[in-house]
């Protein structure tokens, strides 16, 4: 068996059977059209809204910078330019972007990403989901590894049959799951060359699961090819798929930030972040409140809801509410569901 040469890094993975070690490549797929959350998602990539005052894609990168990846590969397409420019304002990591211009899944995409890849190490993760752990532990884990979640819901997931210490097999939402245990976008390859066949295969066949090529498709057929997946159990794992699971990511990762700072003239209920260039004036906070950078308040009450950057607010009561962009919103009460530049006025 042939094992490609690697270099020696400051904070690296180890290379099994060598003594050698390697910077691992980082793919994450962030095409989508984010249809879930419209109409947030009209005017913005899902992987850059806003949660706990910063983007969903700054949250997912957060555990990837202490690898120092060789190369971070990001599958881009709806609104992509906007992912690549903060990418690349924001971090010095190598980053390549490539687009797919045909939305067939997430096996689809991942293909896509490996055809630029080699054989060396690989770890794939998605961009509207967020997982805290240390990503050196999990790559450390086995040579094939998935990370998996306890869920209540199995039937709408990726389930898991794991026994042993090891996963004998794959089924997407599952009628009758064999558990809980669902596979929640988190895969470590070292050498991917054996997913990039089974995805070939797939793609050559023209074998769909709903109209998609399915990455639980190509991990199954790897399994019954004997490949060892070892399973990863993740904890903390947040879906920002829909405006509840926003939210709901968003009380989580604000019951783990610092108290904010107190506000002159205002109430501020923890937990709630306010962007050090927002301005509040005569208003009461949270709990579980985002307020963005850039956003006015103004005589105001929000509870449980995300402010987006720039947005302007006044004389409003609002709960479980999404404010998009460079909004307008005054005189309303209530839950609000609006997109980036909209204005609701009630007078």
């Amino acid at each position: 068996m042939h094992f490609r040469a690697c270099h020696s890094y400051s904070v690296c993975l180890p290379c099994r059977r060598t003594r050698r070690i390697c910077r691992l490549r980082v793919i994450i797929p962030v095409a989508g059209y984010g249809s879930r959350l419209r109409p947030h998602t009209y005017s913005t990539n899902k992987s850059l809204i806003h949660v706990a005052g910063k983007p969903i894609l700054s949250h997912v990168l957060e555990p990837v910078v202490p690898l120092q990846p060789k190369e971070v590969i990001f599958v881009i397409g709806f609104r992509g330019e906007e992912v690549q420019e903060y990418v690349e304002r924001n971090y010095s990591f190598k980053s390549t972007f490539i687009r797919q211009t045909k939305l067939l899944g997430l096996g689809y995409a991942v293909s896509l990403a490996l055809d630029a890849v080699p054989n060396e190490p690989a770890l794939v993760l998605l961009g509207d989901t967020i997982v805290e752990l240390d990503l050196r532990k999990f790559v450390a884990a086995g040579d094939s590894v998935l990370g998996l979640h306890e869920v209540a819901d199995p039937h709408r997931f990726g389930i898991a049959n794991v026994r042993d210490g090891h996963i004998l097999g794959l089924e997407e939402k599952p009628t009758h799951p064999n558990g809980n245990l669902a596979v929640v976008g988190l895969y470590y390859f070292r050498q991917p060359a054996a997913i990039r066949r089974a995805l070939d295969q797939l793609l050559e066949s023209g074998r769909t699961t709903r109209g998609e090529i399915q990455f639980t498709d190509a991990l199954q057929q790897l399994i019954e090819s004997g490949e060892r997946f070892v399973p990863y159990h993740i904890d903390s794992w947040h879906d920002c798929g829909k405006r509840e699971t926003v939210l709901e990511t968003n009380r989580y990762l604000l019951a783990k930030m610092p108290l904010p700072a107190p506000i002159e003239g205002s109430k501020i209920v923890p937990p709630v972040y306010v962007a050090p260039d927002a301005r509040v004036t005569n208003c009461t906070l949270g709990p579980y409140t985002s307020i963005s950078s850039g956003a006015i308040v103004q005589n105001s009450t929000i509870r449980n809801s995300i402010v987006s950057p720039d947005a302007r607010i006044a004389d409003a009561v609002l709960e479980d509410s999404l404010i998009g962009a460079n909004a307008l919103v005054s005189g309303c009460t209530g839950r609000l569901n609006i997109g980036d530049s909209s204005e609701v006025i009630i007078t």
